[in-house]
């Protein structure tokens, strides 16, 4: 899981930053009003099917106030969804921690400054973006497609936000655009679309579409059986790393010598995912990432490069970080820098991605 012409910045943009708030912005809605009273749902309820989630807001065919976040002066465009449910985090973990709850308080203020209503859902009230003064409505449910198609029914919304989530909001919006619930009720995924999560996300597909650009890979096969994976290992080669798909932060992943270690890491690691990748492994190597930004009318910018301290075995989360990279050449940085813009646009992504090498 650069460069376009950017986009003409707005007459109405009064700094740089304002400029860069709304090229980011472009990837999620167009400029709007739209006439919603703010209003809060709470709950404490642990089943979808209790009725103790309230909200203090009229009917979705009332008429309503103007929304007093827009600002006055706005250009007034029609939106890309005037109600838009953003799928939270909930309780901090390795591949979706405070990142996501930074990032997602800042994708509501945008919203709202778009005249869009906002609707999250994250059980964790330990965070920033589930505060009184952020989103127009709060459900403190779990992460789970069956709450998520709640409120969906509940709230009415025409948007779903699954990015500021983190790995569980990825999961659960591809079960609910693959059992039809988001076509049901005409739910649209705003930014990154379902087929480029299912791309970034399943690693056999992934693997497929950077061969598709000529992009370098490791040799790698996936798998969905142990047996398969012992296999595949033998053609390969030991060691082999194994990674699973559709995992947090790497669980279920880790490096094997032998068939014995690799039939013990196999085992474990699809008792918690459908399907792993083995690779060639190249422990030790160093481990390099772009940060790359692209909207939903292909311009790119690529935020920063860092280098990782430690080679490559070490979790990221266990490691330290310097940015910009401090080991790379000129040609090294722009070459990986080439690639990095080249994935994003290939698989689609609109919104924030982080390409690692």
């Amino acid at each position: 899981m650069t460069c376009g012409l950017p986009a003409p910045a707005s007459p109405f943009h009064s700094s740089p930053l304002a400029a860069f708030r709304s090229f980011a912005l472009k990837a999620l809605t167009a400029k709007a009003s739209c006439w919603h009273e703010p209003f809060r749902a709470l709950s404490s309820s642990s089943s979808p099917s209790s009725h103790s989630l309230h909200s203090s807001h009229s009917s979705p065919d009332s008429p309503h106030a103007p929304d007093s976040d827009v600002p006055a002066g706005t250009l007034v465009r029609e939106p890309a969804a005037r109600r838009v449910v953003i799928v939270g985090s909930g309780g901090l973990s390795i591949g979706q921690a405070g990142e996501f709850d930074y990032s997602g308080s800042q994708a509501i203020k945008a919203l709202k400054e778009e005249g869009v209503h906002t609707i999250l859902i994250n059980p964790n009230i330990a965070t920033i973006q589930t505060g009184r003064d952020l989103a127009h409505v709060v459900y403190f449910v779990p992460v789970r497609p069956e709450y998520i198609e709640y409120v969906i029914e509940k709230e009415k919304p025409d948007g779903i936000l699954l990015t500021f989530g983190g790995q569980s909001a990825l999961n659960c919006g591809i079960e609910l655009a693959n059992s039809g619930v988001l076509a049901k009720h005409n739910v649209k995924v705003l930014g990154t679309p379902i087929k480029t999560l299912e791309l970034s996300e399943d690693r056999d597909l992934f693997a497929k579409a950077l061969q598709e650009i000529n992009i370098p890979a490791a040799k790698s096969v996936a798998v969905n059986t142990v047996e398969d994976a012992l296999a595949a290992a033998a053609n390969i080669g030991y060691p082999v790393i194994v990674r699973s798909a559709y995992a947090l932060g790497g669980l279920g992943s880790g490096f094997a010598d032998d068939e014995p270690a690799l039939y013990h890491l196999a085992t474990k690691s699809l008792s918690l995912s459908p399907q792993i990748l083995v690779e060639r492994s190249m422990k030790g190597w160093k481990e390099v990432e772009y940060e790359v930004v692209r909207d939903a009318e292909n311009n790119c910018i690529t935020v920063c490069n860092m280098e990782n301290f430690d080679p490559l075995g070490v979790h990221t989360g266990d490691s330290i970080v310097v940015a910009p990279s401090q080991t790379l050449s000129d040609e090294e940085f722009h070459m990986l820098r080439t690639a990095a813009i080249k994935i994003i646009r290939h698989l689609g992504v609109v919104g924030e991605c982080n390409v690692q090498y």
